[in-house]
């Protein structure tokens, strides 16, 4: 990973999240359906679907622009509620790189804190509820803190999916406190939250072509 991410490689990089999730759509829905409705597998597959054709077909010149209009498709593909806040984290994200071509580690470092700030606020939730926050958070602490050390956006990215995978984990034996999951009380208890598996899978994509 060099340390100048380019439009381009933030099309790819959309583009292998998007992979990612399809073929995990069935893990998803298999989560989805001992903690809720059992469609975030369908959800995800959709939107990762229509970023797929998105990313080939749009322009990335303004990187801000080309992260809110994915938003924008995310959310008319898919208006459920996990469609609806990741396309706020995309819109949140594309807000702090707009008009810009290209990304210092800094900048992608607001756009994650930028992100999960957005999912917390549309979704009203914190971290320690059992949602995809609590993989989101910690990742999006890690990146910053990493990269404001001087590390390269290699080991920050690394480090970051560390932190999104330990979040992840933390909450699995806890009980589910926001949403259709919390319904389902302590049956929630010892399940891995699909939110959390989701973003993991989806950070995953992005950062391990550039560590493996």
């Amino acid at each position: 990973m060099t340390e100048e991410i380019q439009g381009q490689a933030v099309a790819e990089a959309m583009k292998r999240a998007c992979v990612a999730l399809s073929q995990q759509r069935d893990y998803l829905t298999s989560l989805d359906q001992a903690l809720g409705d059992g469609d975030l597998g369908i959800t995800m597959g959709k939107i990762a679907d229509a970023l797929s054709i998105y990313a080939a077909d749009t322009s990335t010149d303004d990187i801000g622009k080309f992260l809110v209009g994915a938003g924008m498709a995310a959310n008319r593909t898919a208006p459920s509620t996990m469609g609806t806040l990741l396309a706020t984290a995309l819109m949140r994200a594309g807000k702090e790189a707009k008009g810009k071509s290209e990304l210092s580690a800094q900048e992608i470092s607001q756009m994650l804190v930028a992100a999960d700030a957005g999912i917390q606020e549309r979704g009203k939730a914190r971290p320690g509820d059992k949602t995809i926050v609590d993989a989101m958070h910690p990742a999006s602490e890690v990146l910053a803190t990493a990269v404001a050390a001087g590390e390269t956006l290699e080991e920050a990215g690394a480090q970051a999916l560390s932190a999104a995978e330990a979040g992840r984990d933390s909450v699995t034996p806890l009980r589910s406190k926001v949403g259709r999951a919390s319904w389902v009380g302590e049956r929630t208890e010892g399940k891995v939250d699909p939110g959390c598996a989701a973003f993991t899978i989806m950070l995953a994509a992005i950062v391990e072509p550039a560590t493996s």
